[in-house]
């Protein structure tokens, strides 16, 4: 008798080779000259196979992004987007900074970040989306881990997370995007001291 392909198997697979495509393709060649027709050839596949999943290459490339976030994730041993609660807040906060700077500095990750960052800046339309489908989520996570530390008494009551977050995220995704200086640990373990304790004299 002969065995029957696996389906669900073989369009794992498919997507899988779309996902390493759009991702490769857009570092290759930038966000607009890429296309569904240039990440399908790429992967193999017919075109009408992404369309049948996805309606855009933003939609392809957000979610090949997603994917690529929880395999390396995974990879380290970590578990994907979440941000550990050990009890010491600057701590946990290093630790993630630093898997974010191993992240923005992995082949893999780079050149795709650099073109779908650098034309969200361009188009409005990416650019929302790029901040509510991979952005937003994982600064959310800050969040929950600030309000955290508030319920502990580690944070201040009025202090709004939302904005705290900032002080040590932002720096570091604006000297990655802009080169304006080197990205380490010891940079990202540098702000986290600065947000916590702040400048003026202890």
């Amino acid at each position: 008798m002969v065995k029957r392909p696996d389906a669900r198997r073989r369009s794992e697979k498919s997507r899988r080779a779309i996902y390493d495509a759009a991702l490769s393709l857009v570092g290759d060649v930038g966000y607009p000259r890429t296309t569904v027709e240039g990440i399908a050839a790429r992967a193999g596949v017919g075109k009408q196979t992404i369309y049948r999943w996805w309606p855009s290459k933003a939609d392809v490339l957000l979610e090949a992004f997603l994917d690529l976030g929880e395999r390396v994730a995974e990879e380290a041993g970590q578990q994907p987007y979440r941000i550990p609660d050990t009890g010491d807040l600057a701590a946990d906060l290093k630790a993630v900074l630093r898997a974010t700077v191993d992240e923005l500095l992995d082949p893999r990750f780079e050149a795709p970040s650099r073109a779908l960052a650098a034309e969200g800046l361009v188009n409005e339309q990416l650019g929302r989306e790029f901040v509510a489908k991979l952005l937003e989520p994982q600064l959310q996570l800050y969040v929950e881990r600030l309000r955290s530390a508030q319920e502990a008494g580690q944070v201040r009551a009025e202090v709004d997370p939302r904005i705290a977050l900032e002080l040590f995220v932002s720096p570091l995704a604006q000297r990655w995007l802009q080169h304006t200086g080197e990205i380490s640990h010891t940079y990202t373990d540098t702000l986290v001291d600065y947000a916590l304790h702040g400048l003026a004299p202890r």
